[in-house]
């Protein structure tokens, strides 16, 4: 009797450690620290929110998505590689985000290659996060935004670009501090017209005395008149970081075509211009 009475114990202890040990494997506690991320509007203006990355104490992250403007389907979501304006491959994938509450659970320990990353890690990745539209439609993102070194500061410098010989083309450009001194330029002018692409570049010296190529930045698309480039050097290889930007002796030219580059649409002096 008194054999089978410790087997019993002995089985129910077994069973409860199991139960336990599971839990904590799929929920494990978190330790109190979090950083959270914005994830702007793409393709619908409706839709932006947070992403929040908690702390666990296996040191893995507890990765949520909260959305608000979203009304019914299931949105994939991924961590890819590099800035957003850049772009680059999946190295994340999350839980797809339910449109009918637009959040997303997800527990991270690694890469989807395997490669382990801790909370601390994925703070310092080099990486944005994408949601798409759906699984069918993953070319139609509907909110994105940097994280980890990539993150936006807040410091911001802005510039005028003015018309160039009645063009009818003016905006701005405005260059955004990263967390790891790297620098965000986003080109916005009005008067373009879709279907467009102008080239755009950093140039050396200024409007009045024309220099070189400095910087290549991505062209302007002529539907939206927006360009979105990251900065982390010159064209000849040497650092250009948004420091370097804002006591840069430059200038930028907004170009007609890949064709007309000698035809300046807008243009407008920088740095310690």
């Amino acid at each position: 009797m008194k054999t089978r009475i410790l087997a019993s114990l002995l089985l129910t202890f077994l069973i409860f450690t199991s139960c336990s040990d599971d839990d904590d494997a799929i929920t494990p506690p978190t330790m109190g620290e979090s950083k959270s991320y914005s994830l702007m509007s793409v393709s619908n203006p409706a839709i932006s929110g947070m992403v929040t990355f908690e702390k666990n104490d296996n040191n893995s992250t507890t990765v949520k998505i909260d959305l608000n403007g979203t009304t019914s389907g299931m949105h994939p979501a991924h961590i890819h590689m590099n800035t957003a304006a850049e772009g680059g491959d999946i190295k994340v994938t999350f839980t797809p985000v339910n449109g009918e509450t637009g959040m997303s659970r997800t527990q991270v320990a690694m890469l989807d290659d395997g490669t382990p990353i801790t909370y601390d890690e994925l703070l310092e990745f080099n990486g944005y996060i994408n949601i798409h539209k759906s699984a069918d439609d993953l070319g139609t993102l509907i909110a994105q935004g940097d994280i980890g070194q990539n993150e936006l500061t807040g410091e911001s410098m802005a510039y005028n670009l003015g018309t160039v010989a009645n063009s009818g083309v003016s905006g701005e450009a405005v260059f955004y501090q990263r967390v790891n001194g790297e620098a965000l330029i986003v080109i916005d002018v009005m008067g373009t017209m879709a279907g467009d692409s102008h080239p755009s570049h950093i140039h050396m010296g200024d409007i009045n005395n024309p220099g070189a190529i400095a910087v290549s930045l991505k062209p302007v698309d002529g539907e939206n008149g927006m360009s979105k480039t990251n900065i982390a050097m010159q064209d000849n290889g040497n650092m250009f970081g948004y420091e370097d930007a804002l006591n840069f002796n430059g200038y930028i030219n907004v170009h007609k075509s890949a064709n007309e580059l000698d035809v300046l649409l807008a243009q407008g002096n920088i740095g310690s211009n």
